[in-house]
């Protein structure tokens, strides 16, 4: 068992996100074998490899909607999951899980609106019914948020009314009404037609600019090479090579991060 010193350091100099020896299996299949890292506040780390190297496992554990099987992770100083009781661990209840939750956003592959509820109701729901907020007071947050990327003028309307690329941005803020200190991002532009792409990404380079702390799964490397302050490949449940968005789109050690590389981009010369 890992000795929880290593988890539980001064809130002033330890990483928002700490992940320690993460592990997960469903059934016989190891999908996470071993994943270590640490993320700043503020900073942006885009994980890049290929199809079931673990990526969207790894961010659906820091917010446990799944359940690790060995290893810790915490978020601003707090174990999610799991609580020290004296020299053991104990799962925590599900209240407590979704105290800590609600300080992460997450925007999925699918948009996942609400179809009955407009684009401001989507984004309110979250504020009054979890963070208990006046309806005054989150359609303020919404209508401002909205604004930030760039669709106040379709607070009235419905999902089924807008495009995929609007759909994309009324999840980034309905994610960002919970006031999170993290946002993870899985794959959030590859529901999306070619052209609505660059719109999501926008809203996404805003928030990196703002000083948002980001976890991203991304197929579109120039945009992990334009926003990232570190990169990590992942292949096999493992991280196969970390570094700076130099490093690895232009000077990648490990053979397999070069064939990757090669395959993703093709033409584009981001390593030899």
């Amino acid at each position: 068992m890992i000795e929880i010193s290593l988890l539980v350091q001064n809130p002033v100099d330890m990483p928002l996100v700490r992940i320690v020896d993460l592990q997960k299996r469903f059934g016989a299949v190891h999908v996470l074998k071993g994943v270590s890292l640490d993320v700043r506040a503020g900073q942006k780390v885009a994980l890049i490899g290929p199809s079931g190297s673990g990526k969207t496992t790894l961010l659906r554990c820091i917010n446990y909607l799944e359940r690790p099987s060995g290893g810790h992770i915490s978020v601003a100083g707090e174990l999610i999951g799991e609580k020290q009781m004296g020299d053991r661990y104990v799962e925590m209840k599900d209240r407590e899980i979704a105290a800590i939750r609600a300080r992460i956003g997450m925007v999925f592959q699918r948009f996942n609106l609400f179809p009955h509820l407009t684009a401001l109701e989507n984004i309110t729901i979250g504020p009054m019914k979890v963070l208990r907020r006046s309806s005054a007071e989150a359609r303020a947050v919404a209508t401002e948020l909205l604004r930030k990327v760039g669709l106040e003028h379709k607070k009235d309307s419905y999902p089924d009314n807008l495009s995929g690329g609007q759909q994309q941005r009324i999840a980034i803020a309905r994610a960002l009404a919970m006031q999170p200190r993290l946002m993870l991002f899985d794959e959030a532009t590859s529901a999306l037609d070619p052209e609505l792409v660059g719109e999501v990404l926008n809203v996404m380079r805003q928030l990196a600019a703002d000083g948002m702390t980001m976890i991203i799964v991304t197929h579109e490397m120039r945009f992990a090479e334009e926003v990232a302050d570190r990169v990590l490949f992942m292949d096999d449940g493992r991280v196969v090579e970390e570094g700076t968005p130099n490093d690895i789109f232009h000077h990648p050690t490990q053979e397999r991060t070069r064939f990757f590389l090669r395959a993703v981009v093709n033409k584009q010369e981001y390593a030899s």
